[in-house]
């Protein structure tokens, strides 16, 4: 008999690889697993959201500051009423956010208090290449591992999660991931809401079975929406400007968010930081790995009012909920989005041009090769300007088609979005990203410089569980 619980034990007994192709599964068989009962029933808004903390560094020099950090199992309420065991950084869903200035280096001791391998990415970092987090740079249980982060890049939100090859979607939904936070100069002096007013929105999907097990499955069967760790929160906020920075760390899903009485927002920033000048939107669209910095002005509503934040592209059978701000009285108010926000660096010319197809069937593959470290897949120089075309191979095909969505992330360097199926990049694509968002059938142009530093890294799909099975190239960067 086709259903979830069996869908789990043929997945487990193929291991992570074999969870996905289960995708192609109807649409209605997805909707009666859902209600089947075994997930966890949910009241949405029985949680306060909370904060990630943030890590304190154990040492501080003249020029750097020490952070150490365990990876490990812990018991954490998600759903009101029910413990989960998940694997944490430092035993938070997620994990610490770590604060770093720009020019000054962070150094993270990370121990792997794990039964399963690991390695830490610094997804958008601008790092050496031994300190990347390259999928077979593991750390083995018990060991650790020191990251050095130079913080030689302008002030952005990213990211680190784990990046250990065949694992990194289990990790990564299991709860190996948490916020990087780079500051700088330029960006103090902007009179953007800050201090308390300066909010992590961490989203992504879960399932979470009746007894509380935290279950890694395929993302149409995963009906929890977790922000900051837990299931459909809520939040007080006041009657006054706040900064969101919306990170989505969902492995295998798209999200589309807006505010259900269709309120506009203003974007400030993509994944490599603030934009030139602000964009007025009413809705987005996130897949894993993005992050959405914008800025909401909550004194439209009156006190004591409460406004949704809603996921218009949530799977058959799922609630649309996401998070509910609860509006309390009215505050002083001193910060505003200015029209000018940051420079950006110039769009690079190309000096050379590549062209990449992702496919999900048979296998996912790019340019029809499986990821094998050992092969170099693109060899480039430093200070090459680059255009990369890349194309989802995969035709449309009844929703919830999360499987055949991919986004497509470089490291080491960030892009601009030169158009998407022939048009300019649209408010999605605006800024500097390093991981975009293609739908079936869609082609994106994306241009980049590659510098900094020589050696080895990656392109890959940021669907995890495509990269997971071998959706990934290496690209080896050598000095001119």
């Amino acid at each position: 008999m086709l259903n979830r619980r069996n869908l789990l034990k043929a997945a487990a007994g193929a291991g992570a690889v074999g969870l996905f192709p289960w995708e192609r599964v109807t649409a209605a068989a997805s909707e009666s697993a859902v209600a089947m009962g075994d997930a966890a029933p949910t009241t949405p808004f029985a949680h306060a959201m909370p904060l990630p903390p943030v890590l304190r560094p154990s040492v501080s020099t003249p020029t750097a500051d020490v952070y150490r950090l365990r990876m490990a199992e812990s018991s954490l309420e998600i759903v009101k009423g029910l413990r989960s065991t998940v694997r944490t950084y430092g035993g938070s869903l997620p994990g610490p956010t770590i604060k770093a200035v720009r020019g000054r280096k962070a150094i993270v001791h990370q121990t792997n208090g794990l039964a399963v391998d690991t390695a830490v990415h610094l997804h958008g970092g601008h790092v050496r290449s031994e300190d990347d987090g390259l999928p077979m740079d593991t750390i083995a249980p018990g060991a650790t591992r020191t990251y050095t982060y130079p913080n030689q890049q302008r002030a952005a939100l990213l990211w680190y999660h784990d990046h250990a090859h065949h694992l990194e979607a289990e990790n990564v939904h299991m709860g190996l991931h948490g916020q990087y936070l780079i500051t700088d100069e330029q960006e103090r002096r902007l009179p953007l809401p800050k201090g308390r007013y300066d909010v992590p929105l961490v989203i992504r999907d879960a399932r979470v079975e009746a007894d509380g097990a935290f279950v890694y499955t395929r993302p149409s069967d995963c009906p929890h929406l977790l922000v900051n760790g837990k299931e459909r929160p809520y939040f007080t906020v006041e009657a006054r400007k706040y900064r969101l920075r919306v990170l989505s760390a969902c492995v295998n899903r798209y999200l589309g968010l807006r505010f259900a009485d269709g309120a506009e927002f203003t974007q400030i920033g993509a994944d490599g930081g603030l934009l030139d000048a602000p964009v007025t939107r009413d809705s987005m669209t996130v897949m894993g790995g993005e992050r959405v910095d914008i800025v909401v002005d909550f004194s439209r509503y009156r006190a004591g009012s409460s406004v949704v934040l809603e996921n218009t592209l949530a799977g058959g059978g799922e609630r649309t909920e996401v998070l509910r701000f609860d509006v309390v009285g009215a505050a002083e108010d001193p910060s505003s989005v200015p029209s000018l926000l940051s420079t950006l660096p110039p769009v690079p010319r190309a000096d050379v041009e590549r062209e990449f197809v992702l496919r999900t069937y048979p296998q996912m593959t790019i340019n029809d090769k499986l990821y094998d470290p050992a092969r170099v897949d693109v060899r480039t120089t430093l200070g090459s300007n680059e255009v990369w075309t890349v194309t989802n191979a995969e035709p449309p095909i009844a929703r919830p088609d999360f499987h055949v969505w991919h986004s497509f992330h470089t490291h080491l360097v960030p892009f601009r979005v030169l158009d998407r199926n022939g048009r300019g990049p649209g408010p999605d694509d605006a800024g500097l990203k390093d991981t975009v968002t293609l739908a079936p059938g869609e082609t994106v142009r994306l241009a980049m410089t590659w510098s900094g530093y020589a050696g080895t890294y990656l392109y890959h799909c940021h669907q995890l569980g495509h990269s997971s099975s071998g959706q990934m190239g290496r690209i080896d960067v050598v000095a001119p």
